[in-house]
């Protein structure tokens, strides 16, 4: 009863729990590690798919044709499920730290925990709802090309340089900052119940997107579709989060910098 009224109290005056029994760690890491794995596996999938299918049209010297809902609607799909493959390992050490406290604090630890998730989750799905329209966009005005890469140095150049400005900015160091401190976030954040677990979820989610948006906007420069950029990318993004200190954020904002300058001189 005195552990429980301490969790009780507001965010502030929540304590580290012990450590999780292994076998909850365990299920927790396996679902992660799964779920990641089954995102990329259809990211793998799709990859092949349409390669397949540009060789086919290729062959058949197929023009390129207007977007259909459809179409939209599978590119969203991808980009939902893009997200969920290059963002979720980054938020484990938050996800795994609720559980830990939820496992003391809730009466349906599970569930809270899937609601953070699902929070968080829904927040990049709302992300990759805008990065489909922009794609869109920009493939009707000739900017993206149909493999889904800028064919534009100006727009590469403007978003690389754009993306290594605000690196170097207060807001991403607000951002990070809460992404990097799990304890923190929880105790200054912290809602009680299942409701307040996936409020929760929203929140960190916000944060990770005010940290993250512009990086995600370079798959535009690299490849929406290009495995390899976006692994990249993904990596990136976790090493931020894992790393102390802002110096990684302010290396790869001057880097972008210097890569998007090059790009537009070399336009002149």
């Amino acid at each position: 009863m005195e552990r429980l009224a301490q969790y009780n109290r507001p965010g502030p005056a929540l304590a580290l729990p012990p450590r999780q029994p292994p076998r909850q760690r365990f299920l927790a890491w396996t679902a992660i590690i799964l779920v990641t794995a089954l995102s990329w596996l259809y990211l793998l999938f799709l990859d092949a798919s349409m390669k397949g299918g540009m060789a086919t049209e290729m062959g058949g010297m197929a023009m390129p044709r207007p977007w259909t809902w459809l179409d939209a609607w599978l590119m969203f799909l991808m980009w939902a499920v893009m997200m969920v493959a290059m963002m979720l390992p980054g938020a484990s050490p938050m996800i795994l730290l609720y559980q830990r406290i939820a496992c003391q604090k809730m009466r349906r630890p599970q569930l809270s925990v899937a609601l953070f998730v699902t929070g968080y989750l829904l927040v990049w799905t709302a992300f990759s709802a805008v990065a489909t329209g922009a794609q869109w966009a920009l493939r009707e005005i000739g900017l993206v090309n149909d493999m889904m890469v800028s064919s534009s140095a100006l727009l590469s150049g403007t978003l690389l340089i754009t993306a290594g400005a605000y690196q170097l900015s207060p807001w991403k160091h607000t951002c990070l900052k809460h992404c990097q401190a799990p304890f923190a976030f929880i105790m200054q954040h912290w809602r009680s119940g299942q409701k307040g677990a996936l409020v929760m979820g929203l929140h960190h989610g916000v944060y990770c997107l005010g940290c993250c948006w512009l990086v995600m906007a370079l798959l535009f420069v690299g490849g929406v579709m290009n495995l390899l950029w976006i692994a990249l990318l993904a990596l990136i993004v976790l090493i931020e989060k894992i790393l102390p200190g802002i110096w990684p954020a302010r290396v790869l904002g001057l880097t972008l910098i210097a890569a998007g300058a090059w790009l537009l001189l070399g336009r002149v």
